[in-house]
């Protein structure tokens, strides 16, 4: 029985990780050479190599969906508001 609560609780551990996250905020800087995009907030995010940096600008009104690995909050999606 202690074997599986155990396996149960680790896959818990595993999945809820796996849920992506949102934040909402005005794309305050952009930098190429990171890879980071930063809200007026201050939280930082950072981006693919094959992020489109055409499509976003600073001062853009932003939802941004992203997954949070190792401590860094990784973008899977950003939408402008």
């Amino acid at each position: 029985m202690k074997a599986i609560l155990s396996a149960l609780a680790a896959l818990f551990l595993i999945t809820s990780s796996a849920f992506a996250a949102n934040a909402e905020g005005t794309i305050k800087k952009i930098d190429r050479s990171s890879l980071t995009l930063t809200l007026d907030d201050g939280e930082k995010f950072k981006l693919s190599e094959e992020f489109n940096f055409e499509d976003y600008s600073e001062g853009m009104a932003v939802m941004i969906q992203y997954d949070e690995i190792k401590g860094d909050k990784i973008v899977l999606q950003i939408i402008p508001n």
